[in-house]
Parts: structure tokens; sequence; C-alpha cells
């Protein structure tokens, strides 16, 4: 994957659970639709109402060929539609990055303690 989409979203903190059902929806519509879902994330601690989603994709050109097929997927419009009505999602913005390659998916090294 060459682009990843970060969205930032700001949050309606007692809306949590709804927040994470709009995700959980994501999770069946975002690869059905073309977009490598990387995950979501909500608040744990600290701020507690960011939320984060990551999206991976080959170019901006699939990225924008995913667009068009959410804006065509029924389940993809029933989940924008329950956002809106529950005005969980108070601001939302999109980033895209290119990840370091060497960087990515490093492991821990655990060093003994003496």
């Amino acid at each position: 994957m060459n682009v990843t989409c970060i969205i930032r979203y700001q949050i309606d903190p007692f809306q949590r659970e709804a927040f994470q059902e709009y995700a959980d929806n994501w999770g069946r519509i975002i690869p059905r639709c073309g977009g490598h879902l990387i995950g979501y994330f909500l608040p744990h601690e600290g701020t507690n109402d960011v939320a984060w989603g990551l999206i991976a994709f080959d170019s901006l050109a699939s990225y924008e060929a995913y667009r068009a097929r959410l804006r065509t997927d029924p389940e993809a419009r029933d989940n924008f539609g329950m956002a809106q009505t529950k005005r969980l999602i108070l601001r939302e913005e999109r980033n895209f990055v290119q990840a370091v390659d060497r960087t990515l998916g490093v492991p821990a090294i655990v060093v003994p303690q003496a």
C-alpha cells in the first residue's frame, strides 16, 4: 500500500458506544469497497473525544475509486446516515501519508534487566 488515509474524528464523548458501532460497521464496508482497513481506534486514556481511522490504498486514484463505490453502497450510506442522525461525529479531518518502509511493523526488542 502506497498511501494511507488517516481520519481524525472529534467525537461526542458521551456517544463512545455509538462511534464503536459506526467503526465496527466500516470493518465490513471498507474492504468490500476496496480499502485496506488498518483499523479504527477509540480514545482510551487522555483526551476522550478523539478517535482515528486508518485506511490504506495503492494510490490516490484507488482512493477516489473507493470513494465512488462508498457513495453507491447501501450499507455505507446507512452508516453515514446513522452518524449524522445521532450527531456522534463533531468534526472530521483527513490526511494522506506515506509509510517509511523500514519503520513499519518493526517488533519491540525486549532487553533483559540486569
